[in-house]
């Protein structure tokens, strides 16, 4: 996939703001392209210019102009949003993730270069959402987590597990991390938007961590500045988190369907609340933007960012590794 080639000019420019100008990610930029293909590939279809039998997958966009963008009204964006809803199934989240790339494309368009006078989607409402408490492993679970792990690469993965339920990482954030972020007693983690923040090591974390670095000096690495590496000796991969996790999760005796990377960041999250730390703290040891995003955990008393990583109760539970 790749927008600079297959993405109109109108929605290029775009992207291309966002990827040079706002220095958003990749994953950022490409989740835009997705969207935008999406709303394009339907004008095209209700607009005739293709077949109406064509197969959504098989529509090539590249010659959609400005004028394609300013002929779509009010009445446009709301059956497009009930396709969405009724053809393409897709949940309230999914609807307001889309809703958002259009607003931003839409907003480009007739406030950042004036190309357009008309912003169809300007007064759209966000889909009502769910407000579901996240999933997370009790402490107990936790444990059990942790003392499941086994294998040749036991150090490797322990240390991922204590850091997720320790730190509450972002599993991008930790496929990412360069032996150039480790510091003595923290690590520095490039989140969501290229924003940077600290997080503090506690004594449990930061034994893993130095027992994975211990031995992965020995490895011959292919990407030397990759903190965890893979068999081939590459940087891992989030699909190889996950399905470590999976593996590890039924050797724990839990539910690997119940059980995400992201599902570890909300346990961190919520053992610390549980045990002192403020939403406020949290919500800069997460990274999250907005503190609405944080404050569906609860609120408590107010805390520092190192007594946080202190205050997670794993912060003295011992690696159970054994040498071989």
């Amino acid at each position: 996939m790749n927008y600079q080639t297959d993405a109109p000019q109108p929605v290029r420019e775009f992207l291309v703001y966002h990827d040079t100008i706002k220095g958003q990610s990749r994953a950022t930029i490409d989740s835009y392209f997705l969207d935008l293909r999406t709303f394009t590939r339907y004008l095209y279809l209700e607009r005739g210019r293709v077949p109406r039998d064509t197969s959504m997958e098989d529509i090539d966009i590249r010659d959609a102009d400005l004028s394609l963008y300013g002929s779509v009204t009010l009445s446009d964006v709301y059956d497009f949003f009930a396709y969405l809803s009724r053809d393409r199934e897709l949940n309230a989240a999914s609807r307001a993730r889309m809703l958002t790339s259009l607003k931003g494309f839409y907003s480009y368009l007739t406030v950042k270069t004036k190309q357009l006078s008309a912003d169809p989607v300007q007064n759209v409402d966000t889909p009502k959402l769910r407000k579901a408490l996240p999933r997370y492993l009790t402490l107990e679970e936790s444990r059990r987590l942790l003392s499941a792990v086994d294998g040749k690469n036991k150090e490797r993965d322990y240390c991922i597990l204590c850091l997720f339920l320790n730190c509450g990482l972002r599993v991008s954030e930790m496929v990412g991390l360069n032996l150039t972020s480790v510091r003595q007693d923290s690590l520095l983690i490039h989140g969501k938007g290229s924003k940077e923040r600290v997080v503090y090591l506690n004594e449990a974390s930061a034994a893993a961590l130095n027992d994975w670095l211990l031995v992965r000096k020995s490895i011959a690495a292919i990407d030397k500045n990759a903190v965890f590496l893979s068999s081939r000796r590459k940087r891992m991969s989030v699909d190889a988190v996950q399905m470590m996790l999976k593996k590890t999760l039924l050797r724990a005796g839990l539910d690997p369907s119940q059980y995400s990377p992201h599902k570890l960041r909300h346990t961190a999250a919520t053992l610390m609340l549980q045990n002192g730390v403020d939403v406020r703290t949290l919500q800069e040891l997460l990274g999250h933007e907005s503190l609405n995003t944080t404050q569906i955990y609860t609120h408590v008393a107010d805390s520092g960012l190192r007594s946080a990583a202190e205050a997670n109760p794993l912060a003295d539970f011992a690696p159970v590794v054994k040498n071989d």
